[in-house]
């Protein structure tokens, strides 16, 4: 009686007292149903870093958006959300990151929101954060400069620079 007959003879009748008994199944289904909660939970999961592992050698710039761990050599500058170097690691270039981790070594001037320099970082450079954070026994030799935006050369730091310097001027004259 179900089968057939039922669903494809009466078709408006039936499919309107028959959808609302299948409509109930058939919205809890794919209200609770797995593949719904993973499409939904699926973009909020972060991709996993990319890792350039300890026997590779880059030259060049590196630009994401996402994650990068470093293990190897890089000699260029690199961009990206988080950055992590790893203790086997040597950057020579600049470094820009929301979030710097230097377990490594790197030659050259780092960037970033948060930077953290572990007992064995080695850092040789300035190094432009909004927060920072040294463990004992990391090495730094440059300079530490903190600014409210670090992500953007010269930003923050032309402008009070270019302030000070027109009233200097102006009484001069």
């Amino acid at each position: 009686m179900f089968s057939k007959s039922k669903i494809n003879e009466p078709g408006p009748k039936d499919d309107a007292a028959k959808p609302s008994s299948t409509a109930v199944p058939a919205k809890p289904a794919s209200g609770t149903g797995t593949s719904s909660e993973f499409k939904a939970s699926a973009p909020k999961a972060k991709p996993p870093a990319s890792v350039l592992s300890a026997d590779l050698h880059i030259t060049g710039n590196l630009k994401t958006t996402g994650d990068i761990q470093v293990e190897g050599t890089v000699e260029g500058d690199i961009r990206a959300h988080l950055l992590t170097i790893g203790e086997t690691a040597t950057i020579k270039g600049e470094v820009t990151a929301d979030d710097v981790v230097i377990n490594g070594r790197i030659v050259g001037r780092v960037r970033g929101l948060k930077v953290r320099l572990t007992s064995t970082a080695r850092v040789e450079g300035d190094i432009i954060h909004k927060t920072i954070a040294i463990e004992s026994g990391a090495h730094f030799e440059g300079s530490v400069q903190r600014q409210d935006d670090p992500l953007n050369p010269g930003g923050s730091k032309s402008a009070p620079a270019a302030a000070q310097a027109k009233p200097q001027g102006q009484p001069q004259e």
